[in-house]
């Protein structure tokens, strides 16, 4: 799998690329701003892109990945954040989750869950940080759909945002996959997500929880 980085920290840009040809990935290109990112883009199946860089240090990478999704719909991009922002999590999710991953860069330190998460978003699937769902919940209005699910769903729908399946639901939460698989049901039919609706229900509920 081709990757290219977008990081403008030189040491975590140089050693993100080392870990990632360790782990079987092909670096296509590790670059410092969104620009040479761009320009790399055709070349690489997926991308890992931090959310400050140059000039501004603001969210030049979220609107690189963003502009990334709009000339390849759907283009793979795992985004990587120093701190809990949020705000620019729910505007990455804003165009459709599918292939978006947002992850705090301490997570890179744990080098089996951060390639398992790039694999998963690379494959179509969307992960979110933990640190970010706790705060997005948070702050959640009392007329939320989500509020009318009970403690389980919302904790098995939790592990639905950070990308999880539901066996692996089953084995983290200690119950059977028919468990989870009855508490899902619950969860679509609470947010009201129908057999019929357009979409993935799966992302569609993991969209319901993870935005305001």
């Amino acid at each position: 799998m081709r990757i290219v980085i977008a990081e403008d920290d030189t040491l975590l840009r140089e050693g993100l690329a080392l870990l990632l040809r360790s782990e079987g990935f092909e670096v296509v290109a590790a670059v410092d701003n969104g620009d040479d990112f761009l320009a790399r883009l055709d070349e690489a199946d997926a991308a890992v892109v931090d959310v400050r860089m140059p000039p501004t240090f603001t969210s030049e990478g979220l609107k690189a990945a963003a502009e990334a999704r709009a000339r390849r719909p759907g283009f793979p991009v795992l985004v990587l954040s120093a701190y809990v922002e949020d705000r620019y999590a729910g505007e990455l999710l804003a165009a459709g989750a599918d292939g978006l991953g947002y992850l705090l860069k301490e997570r890179v330190g744990k080098v089996s869950s951060f390639v398992d998460a790039l694999r998963r978003v690379a494959a179509g699937g969307t992960v979110m940080d933990p640190e970010v769902i706790s705060q997005l919940m948070s702050r959640r209005r009392a007329d939320d759909p989500v509020q009318t699910l009970t403690p389980r769903e919302r904790e098995v729908l939790g592990l639905m945002a950070e990308g999880l399946d539901n066996l692996t639901i089953a084995a983290r939460l200690f119950v059977s996959e028919t468990a989870v698989s009855k508490h899902i049901g619950n969860i679509f039919a609470k947010l009201g997500l129908a057999s019929s609706d357009s979409g993935h229900r799966r992302v569609l509920a993991v969209l319901a929880y993870l935005r305001d």
